[in-house]
């Protein structure tokens, strides 16, 4: 029997929905986790939307931390949907802490989550925020979506594809002089403090945006030159924008040179310095 005009146009919605999502990413090897991981990150930037600058709850976790309602729903919409489509990969997220950083082999499969990056900026109302998503596998990002809702833009990388925005492939920038850069440095502590002052000094601007995942995902597409951010930082916070960068022509390291991923770190001491390939080595010698 053919389907009502009901059920034929919510079928022909489902496939252009489907449709749009393969157009958003490409993997040979990780598509239905990528496919999976931008349509998670579609849902929970509509959750986001529904409730901005309409919040109930707002709850303090620490001295310069909150946490709302929304980030629960959030995650607890991408994490019941991974353990059902795969129930043995572990899940690493800001709001349940590190459960499968401690549980997992590091050849497993971790999906790595921050339900709400830029949590202050949204329940202030500044529309600077995502949902970022990863999937590690072999110890290394395999996949990553990065979702501004405010925007509509959805950042994607995968290990074997390129780094697109909306479908469309996108890349650093490549300035050649210092001086023009457009840098976020998110820096501090002993002896750091003069460096970071050099730094501001040599280059055009400084801004500081509230969101390391957005951020890191602007330096994949040019609108910023340089990403630097000093010991804060988790796995969550750039797991998926560090590959998105990566694959958009980044040289993407730890300020201490070292690689940026590594699941032995613990939460809020990484560190990331993501640049071109022209400019890394010298913000490097300046920050590190």
């Amino acid at each position: 029997m053919p389907s009502g005009p009901t059920g034929g146009s919510t079928a022909e919605s489902d496939a252009e929905a489907a449709a749009h999502q393969r157009r958003l990413g490409r993997s040979a090897a990780f598509g239905p986790e990528l496919a999976l991981a931008i349509d998670l990150a579609h849902q929970a930037g509509r959750i986001q939307m529904e409730r901005y600058e309409r919040l109930e709850q707002i709850r303090a976790k620490g001295p310069r931390d909150i946490v709302t309602e929304v980030d629960h729903l959030c995650e607890g919409l991408v994490m019941r949907a991974v353990q059902e489509r795969y129930p043995s990969d572990s899940f690493y997220a800001e709001e349940i802490g590190q459960v499968a950083a401690t549980s997992a082999p590091k050849s497993g499969r971790v999906w790595i989550v921050d339900p709400l990056d830029g949590t202050v900026n949204y329940a202030n109302g500044i529309p600077f925020f995502c949902i970022s998503i990863a999937l590690a596998a072999g110890g290394r990002p395999v996949v990553g979506v990065v979702h501004d809702p405010t925007r509509d833009e959805t950042f994607v990388g995968a290990i074997d594809g390129p780094s697109l925005r909306n479908g469309e492939p996108i890349h650093v920038a490549d300035k050649e002089l210092l001086e023009d850069l457009v840098v976020t440095l998110a820096i501090g502590g002993r002896g750091i403090v003069r460096k970071r002052h050099a730094a501001l000094k040599a280059i055009r601007a400084h801004r500081s945006m509230g969101s390391s995942a957005l951020t890191l995902s602007y330096v994949a597409c040019g609108r910023f030159d340089v990403y630097a951010q000093g010991a804060g930082l988790s796995a969550w916070d750039i797991a998926a924008a560090g590959l998105i960068a990566e694959r958009a022509g980044a040289t993407v390291t730890n300020l201490a040179g070292e690689p940026w991923f590594d699941l032995a770190y613990p939460a809020r001491k990484w560190s990331c310095l993501a640049a071109s390939p022209r400019h890394h080595a010298t913000m490097l010698a300046m920050l590190g």
